[in-house]
């Protein structure tokens, strides 16, 4: 059997008291007190949910008495009863949060039972809300935890396994399993690329939006000089047209650039002739518009409406190294930062992003 929910009666007419005792100590642990003095000492040593107080007392008022259990008792539920001549004060103290709900006088009894059940409703709600943002707090910090160790925790080791393979390739002895290597660095190297995509996924979704002065000719080749070691066949060509100071978020602006880069370069056609990567970037005083096309494999129309989704692949994609993230972290940063981003592609003649990025005023 549940614990009953304890109900404090305020009312300075014993007669009242006793009546409302009889009427709902079946179904609540009643408290009375015949003065506020009397409640104030009473909710010192027994926490009460629900608070029920008449409004003509001699001493202090319902309203000032209840006002007062907000400050000291915040999470209580606040009921009055009053007559119509002070129905004024009764709606003022609504406004300010002093009560939740009123009763009239001469009460119904089925009316304030009513009432009653609505201010535990509103109790229990509020203790399960709380209850259940305590609970995402901790989860939020477990979160925080866990991002951190799959940043130091597991990278770090990755970097090492990488630089005792690096070190292999110098020594002449070891040549004939350089194959074998190779393969143990791919694998390293994948693994280390989807925790990076799970860092950045992380970080766009958490962290607030950073404005900062961007300047797309020192942002964009340190990106492309990383990526091209993937494939250094490709013909990179970049045009920028930025003559006005453009203010965005550079971490999340990488982020776009780095995944479709990456992407332009995965998604080539192996054998052929000329392969093309172009970025173009015009920069003006309202926005950013910014073209990366490619002519690599394409994407089927069928594919277009779902290539931002996490985890979506195409049929052409399953033959690469890609996890089905990039272009999931990429809609969610130009989204982060008030920007649009649209595709157009054909399957054997290559794939264009467009992306618009507004230019935030330093206000």
């Amino acid at each position: 059997m549940s614990e009953k929910i304890k109900i404090l009666y305020v009312d300075d007419e014993e007669q009242n008291l006793v009546s409302f005792r009889a009427n709902f100590r079946k179904i609540y642990d009643v408290y009375t007190a015949i003065s506020a003095e009397e409640a104030f000492v009473l909710l010192k040593d027994v926490h009460i949910p629900i608070i029920i107080s008449d409004q003509r007392m001699p001493q202090m008022t319902g309203v000032e008495f209840l006002e007062q259990t907000v400050k000291l008792y915040p999470d209580c539920i606040r009921l009055l009863i009053t007559g119509q001549a002070d129905i004024e004060v009764v709606i003022e103290a609504i406004n300010r949060g002093q009560i939740s709900k009123y009763i009239q006088k001469p009460w119904d009894w089925d009316k304030l039972s009513i009432a009653i059940d609505n201010c535990v409703t509103l109790y229990t709600s509020g203790i399960e809300l709380k209850l259940k943002n305590e609970e995402l707090q901790k989860i939020n910090e477990e979160l925080n935890k866990f991002v951190y160790s799959v940043s130091h925790d597991l990278r770090s080791p990755l970097t090492s396994i990488l630089g005792v393979i690096n070190l292999t390739k110098l020594m002449p002895e070891l040549k004939v399993a350089e194959t074998y290597f190779e393969m143990i660095e791919g694998r390293v190297l994948k693994l280390d690329t989807f925790i990076k995509k799970i860092i950045d996924y992380y970080k766009n979704a958490r962290s607030e939006k950073v404005l900062d002065q961007i300047d797309f000719k020192t942002l964009i080749p340190p990106i492309w000089e990383i990526h091209k070691k993937q494939n250094n066949t490709i013909n990179f060509e970049l045009h920028i047209n930025q003559e006005v100071v453009f203010l965005s978020d550079y971490y999340r602006l990488g982020v776009i650039f780095e995944n479709l880069i990456s992407n332009a370069i995965k998604y080539q056609k192996p054998f052929a002739d000329e392969k093309f990567i172009k970025i173009n970037v015009d920069v003006n005083v309202q926005r950013a518009e910014i073209v990366i096309s490619d002519n690599g494999i394409g994407i089927n129309d069928i594919h277009l409406e779902n290539i931002f989704k996490l985890f979506y692949r195409t049929e052409d994609s399953l033959n690469t190294e890609g996890a089905g993230i990039g272009l999931y972290i990429v809609k969610e940063a130009v989204e982060k930062i008030d920007g649009e981003i649209n595709v157009v592609s054909k399957p054997g003649e290559g794939t264009s992003f467009k992306i618009l990025i507004p230019n935030i005023p330093n206000s």
